[in-house]
């Protein structure tokens, strides 16, 4: 779906009512705002959080040394600490 928002003088836009609904933000929320190459991408904080395990599980492929407190327990060791 594309649809045309206007943005005010103050930057501020409004979502449809349909969408707002389809993604969860009835009540108000939070989108996370990411500016890529190709434009902009508003992602619900739920979407983005998953994003971003897809990305790290596709980078770590599963390696539980891996994670960040793995990574900081090397990195401790390593320094003698």
């Amino acid at each position: 779906m594309t649809i045309q928002v206007a943005v005010t003088a103050t930057g501020r836009m409004s979502l449809p009512a349909d969408i707002r609904k389809r993604l969860g933000l009835v009540g108000g929320g939070s989108v996370v705002v990411e500016e890529t190459p190709d434009g902009v991408m508003l992602r619900t904080v739920s979407q983005a959080v998953a994003y971003a395990q897809a990305l790290a599980k596709r980078y770590t492929d599963g390696n539980a040394n891996a994670s960040v407190a793995a990574f900081l327990a090397n990195r401790k060791s390593e320094s003698g600490e």
